[in-house]
C-alpha cells in the first residue's frame, strides 16, 4: 500500500456551531452585487399588524434590491454542507514526528505547527432565489398597501390638528410637516416586502398620502388612501379650477397655481374646502395623473412643482373612479349610457370623445341588460 509523504491536515469541530445560511444567487443578482456600485440588499417581511389576507397565511421574507424583488425558498439538502475555516496561524506547536539521527545532530522531536481546518457551521438546506417580474411585484405591493392604508372618506376633515399649518403651502411652514410625513411614508413602505421602486409606484397608484395637519384620536400620524368618492370630488375641483383660471392641464403648469385655483379666492364662501382637502392629498392625486418619464415614472419622494397631466391616464382613471364611486356592487350597477354621459361631463371639452368603454381598464363588467359595475381587480 502506498503512503503519502505530505503532512496531514487536522480537522476540528467548533461547538457551538455558528448560524450560517447558504444562498444560491441568480446570475443577474450575482452580477449586481459584483458591480462597482453594488446596491444594499434588504431582507423584508410583512408587518406583524398587517390585516389577515390570502397572502398572510404563513410568514415569509423576500430579498429586495432597490428595483427587484426575489422570493426566498428553502430547499433541504440530502447531504449536509460544512462551512470550514482554515487555521489562523495561532495554533499551538505540537510534536508531529521524530527525525532519525544524522551526523552532528541530536536525536529529538521535531516541533511543527500543523495546518488545521475547523468546521464552524453545518447547513442542511440552501436558500433559492426566484425573481419576480416588475408587474407581479407591483401588483402584490399595491394589493398589500391597499390593505394596510386607512381609507380617507367623505366627512373627514383636516382641522383637528393643534399645529399651525399654512394651507397655502409656504416653504417655511411646510418644511416640518413634509419631513415628518416622509418618515411616516418611509415606515409604511418599509413594511412592504417588495422593491422600493415598486412600492413607490404602488403608493402613487393608490393616491396614498400622509396629511400634515391631521392627528388620529390616539395622536399618531397615519397614512391614508382616499376613497373613490373623495378622488372624484378632488378631480371635479381640479377641473373647475382649470376652467376658472384658464389652466391647460396638458401643458406645463405650476402645481401651486392649480392648488390655489382649487381652493378658490380668499373672499369666496367656499373656504370650507380647506377642511376637506389638504395639500398632501391634492398632490397625491396630481402625481397619480401626471405625465411620467422614464421606466420608473415620477419620484414619489420628490416635491411636485411643475407638471402636466397625462391625457390617456386621466381619461381611464376618471372613468374607473366614477364607476367605483357610483357602482361598486352589482346591486348598484348603472346604465351604460348613463355612465358614458357622466364620464364625458367629467372630462375637458377636447377629451369628451375619448369616453369609450374600450378605453376603460379591466376593472369593470357589464351585463346583457346594458348595466355596468366596477369590479375589484383582486376579484377578476
Amino acid at each position: 500500500m502506498s503512503t503519502q509523504a505530505a503532512r496531514s491536515i487536522r480537522f476540528t469541530h467548533n461547538s457551538p456551531q455558528q448560524a450560517f445560511r447558504l444562498v444560491e444567487l441568480t446570475p443577474d443578482l450575482l452580477e449586481l452585487i459584483s458591480s462597482p456600485n453594488a446596491p444594499t440588499l434588504h431582507l423584508k417581511s410583512p408587518a406583524t399588524d398587517d390585516p389577515t389576507g390570502s397572502e398572510n397565511n404563513t410568514a415569509y421574507v423576500n430579498l429586495c434590491t432597490p428595483t427587484k424583488t426575489f422570493r426566498i425558498r428553502q430547499v433541504q439538502s440530502s447531504n449536509s454542507i460544512h462551512i470550514i475555516k482554515p487555521s489562523d496561524g495561532q495554533n499551538k506547536v505540537i510534536t508531529l514526528s521524530k527525525r532519525q539521527k544524522h551526523d552532528g545532530e541530536d536525536e529529538n522531536d521535531t516541533e511543527i505547527a500543523p495546518e488545521t481546518v475547523t468546521a464552524i457551521a453545518k447547513c442542511g438546506s440552501t436558500l433559492e432565489l426566484q425573481g419576480l417580474s416588475n408587474e407581479e411585484s407591483f401588483a402584490l405591493a399595491k394589493s398589500m398597501l391597499a390593505r394596510i392604508l386607512r381609507v380617507w372618506d367623505e366627512g373627514m376633515t383636516f382641522d383637528n390638528d393643534d399645529e399651525d399649518v399654512d394651507m397655502d403651502g409656504g416653504e417655511a411652514t411646510e418644511l416640518l410637516p413634509m419631513n415628518r410625513n416622509m418618515l411616516v411614508k418611509k415606515a409604511v413602505i418599509g413594511d412592504l416586502p417588495f422593491a422600493d421602486t415598486q412600492c413607490q409606484k404602488a403608493w402613487i397608484e393608490l393616491c396614498a398620502f400622509v396629511p400634515g395637519n391631521y392627528k388620529s384620536p390616539s395622536g399618531e400620524r397615519p397614512a391614508f388612501q382616499p376613497s373613490a368618492t373623495v378622488k372624484l370630488g378632488i378631480w371635479k375641483r381640479i377641473l373647475e379650477g382649470c376652467i376658472l383660471q384658464n389652466i391647460d392641464v396638458e401643458k406645463q403648469f405650476l402645481v401651486g397655481d392649480l392648488w390655489k385655483a382649487v381652493l378658490g379666492d380668499e373672499d369666496d364662501d367656499d373656504h370650507e374646502r380647506e377642511k376637506t382637502m389638504s395639500r398632501s392629498l391634492f398632490d397625491a392625486v396630481v402625481k397619480r395623473l401626471a405625465e411620467r418619464s422614464g421606466e420608473n415614472g415620477i419620484d414619489g419622494a420628490a416635491e411636485l412643482k411643475w407638471s402636466n397631466l397625462d391625457k390617456d391616464v386621466c381619461i381611464k382613471w376618471i372613468g374607473e373612479t366614477y364607476l367605483e364611486a357610483t357602482a361598486p356592487t352589482e346591486k348598484r350597477a348603472i346604465g351604460q349610457s348613463e355612465f358614458l354621459n357622466a364620464w364625458k361631463d367629467l372630462l375637458p371639452e377636447t377629451w369628451r370623445t375619448e369616453a369609450l368603454l374600450s378605453n376603460l381598464p379591466v376593472g369593470y363588467a357589464h351585463s346583457a341588460y346594458c348595466l355596468i359595475q366596477f369590479i375589484w381587480i383582486s376579484n377578476l
